[in-house]
């Protein structure tokens, strides 16, 4: 389709124990849109999830990225120096799988509240930590199609400890995508086997996506492992997938 006009904005989503930071990206030009919640790296909300935000925004989508660090480190956005990894996956550690579904439905409660955006379902997507909370997310009744880009540990751990949330697969309620780059040494090949098994062993609508040539990160223009090839086959797959809730 051809892109639309957006503006982009920091906005508050009142939780009952905080204040989350979100960036909101959305059309200018009138109309309904379907929601899309955007989860960040362990970078926090940085200058890659916004470009993202707004890119998938120019899609003609309202898209909504929460700061899933929040209660840990308000304001938080780093680069991706060894520094910064070893920063962001300290807080990472200490996110609870139960606090980021609540942040998250909070997100689609707020997305509910603009006039723009359509009731019909919504959609989620997310890299690296939020590919791992994406798959948590796809368990909210109301998303309707998610996108999880290499989130590790999906097969092994959930934030916050307790059953791996694999476990989990039984609940996704829509569509799921998966997206993996087969040289990333954090998710072993093995695991992706595993996740699609589960898929299929759930009746789970799905597709996973194994780029040979691809390393963690490989989405993400401003990271040294970014795989243009592989990112943007994973982005028109990313539209096709999204595009069900503008057929809804």
């Amino acid at each position: 389709m051809t892109e639309v006009a957006i503006t982009g904005t920091t906005v508050k989503l009142l939780q009952t124990d905080v204040t989350i930071d979100a960036y909101l990206a959305k059309p200018t030009v009138p109309g309904i849109y379907p929601g899309i919640v955007v989860l960040q790296e362990i970078f926090g909300v940085n200058a890659h999830i916004r470009e993202v935000t707004e890119r998938i925004a120019r899609q003609g989508y309202v898209a909504i990225a929460p700061a899933l660090y929040q209660r840990l480190a308000p304001g938080f956005e780093t680069g991706y120096s060894p520094e910064d990894i070893k920063i962001g996956k300290t807080y990472k550690m200490q996110t609870k799988a139960s606090e980021l579904l609540s942040d998250i439905q909070v997100a689609i409660d707020y997305l509910k509240t603009l006039p723009q955006v359509s009731q019909n379902g919504f959609g989620c997507i997310g890299f690296c930590f939020g590919g791992h909370v994406t798959y948590l997310a796809a368990t909210l009744p109301e998303i309707k199609a998610a996108a999880s880009f290499y989130g590790a540990g999906i097969a092994t751990n959930t934030p916050g400890g307790g059953a791996a949330t694999i476990s989990r697969t039984q609940e996704i309620q829509g569509t799921l995508y998966g997206f993996f780059g087969m040289i990333d040494a954090s998710i072993p090949r093995e695991q992706v086997d595993q996740i699609e098994a589960e898929l299929k062993k759930y009746n789970i609508p799905h597709r996973l996506f194994r780029y040979d040539r691809a390393d963690h990160g490989f989405f993400c223009d401003h990271r040294a492992s970014y795989n243009p090839i592989a990112a943007a086959d994973a982005w028109e797959q990313v539209k096709q997938l999204f595009a069900q809730l503008q057929a809804s």
